[in-house]
């Protein structure tokens, strides 16, 4: 049984008013210079990145927005961590709800998919499939694999091309086992049945989740900005799930994509934002406290993100600069467009985007003049800044 309800009848609206307007100037401001940029789509899919692994970092964990992007990519050089995954599953959910129709996130359906995905990433229960991918080996040492995608690079043992195929072919078979193991287990999503060392059997997430809704709909009238802080706080308040806490963040994101705030691909940065919010700010006892927190990571976020698209909209001149003389055939045109919708870009994520040889890869990158971010002579990866 829920024990505590979100009471909407003591809002602190006059303390409100002038927060809520500054947070709305300041959506309104990047969305439209997002709309109209010619670096938008990358400034999209870089904030995917970044404010999967901000939160995490809010919910106390850590996940590195590098070891992010080569994990997404499937080019991992260590056995994924368990916050890790949860970060693959915020990036993926963020990405769908950008997919969908503003309303999906908010409606029955849409919940019911977000929620059994939250549930499957943060279980952590004997049943749980981590997917080890681009040839991750159990012991977390890179597999062979892994030197046949990357060869090319520094360091790099390509003299047995039969070895190098065989692994490849190991690799394939390994995925595909892993693929059929998991496809064989039961489901635990909708499960009656739950593991008491994992879950608290008296935490009735449905009933928890309903309440939420009604809440929800109870504030259909409000200001998008306040609707959107009302719902977080609201879903923070009633823990409605047991193992996804930033889920609400993301349906708080979608309040302000479906009244337009934010551009249709585009979801707002919350947890980037709050991440500058400090904690005793954010979960402290008194609600008005709270909710101007809320306002402010609004704020603090989309002030961020337009430093981060001016740094990356001068960074794609510097870059295209280098583009002249260049031959018609030349790839650095679609290398830069590569690197400006990443956070870094590795060897073997190269050869795949614009196929090329991993030789090819190593040259124009060198041609390019990016900066190398892993600092390693094997498993490099590249970046803007």
């Amino acid at each position: 049984m829920i024990s505590m309800s979100y009471d909407l009848a003591k809002l602190p609206m006059t303390s409100l008013l002038r927060p809520i307007s500054d947070a709305g100037s300041a959506l309104s401001r990047l969305d439209e210079r997002i709309a109209r940029s010619p670096v938008g789509q990358g400034w999209i899919e870089r904030m995917h990145f970044a404010d999967a692994c901000a939160s995490l970092w809010i919910d106390g964990e850590l996940a590195h927005v590098e070891d992010l992007v080569l994990h997404d990519a499937g080019a991992d050089i260590r056995a994924p961590t368990h916050e890790l995954t949860i970060a693959r599953d915020v990036l993926k959910s963020r990405r769908r709800i950008a997919a969908q129709p503003p309303g999906w996130a908010l409606s029955p359906d849409g919940l019911r998919s977000l929620r059994g995905q939250g549930h499957i990433v943060a279980d952590g229960g004997a049943g749980e499939t981590i997917a080890v991918e681009g040839g991750v080996a159990a012991d977390g040492q890179a597999a062979a694999s892994d030197e046949a995608e990357n060869r090319g690079g520094e360091g790099t043992d390509v003299s047995d091309p039969l070895a190098a195929e065989l692994a490849a072919i190991d690799a394939v078979i390994a995925r595909s086992d892993a693929v059929l193991t998991e496809a064989k287990a039961p489901s635990r999503v909708g499960s009656r049945e739950k593991d008491p060392f994992v879950y608290d059997l008296d935490w009735d997430e449905d009933e928890r989740l309903g309440e939420w809704r009604a809440v929800v709909r109870e504030i259909d009238s409000f200001p998008p900005v306040l609707q959107a802080i009302v719902a977080l706080d609201a879903w923070n308040g009633l823990e409605v799930l047991q193992h996804a806490p930033w889920l609400g963040r993301l349906l708080a994101a979608s309040i302000l994509r479906q009244a337009g705030l934010t551009t249709a691909a585009h979801l707002a940065a919350f947890n980037l934002g709050l991440k500058a919010i400090p904690v005793d700010r954010r979960r402290n006892r008194d609600r008005e406290s709270r909710l101007l927190a809320l306002l402010a990571g609004i704020v603090a976020a989309a002030d961020l993100g337009l430093k981060e698209h001016d740094r990356w909209t001068l960074a794609r001149q510097a870059m295209e600069r280098r583009l002249i003389g260049r031959r018609q055939t030349s790839k650095l045109p679609e290398l830069i467009e590569l690197v400006m919708s990443r956070p870094l870009v590795s060897a073997s994520m190269i050869v795949k985007a614009i196929d090329i040889t991993p030789q090819a890869a190593v040259r124009i990158v060198g041609e390019l003049g990016l900066r190398e971010m892993t600092g390693r002579g094997r498993f490099r990866a590249w970046g803007v800044l």
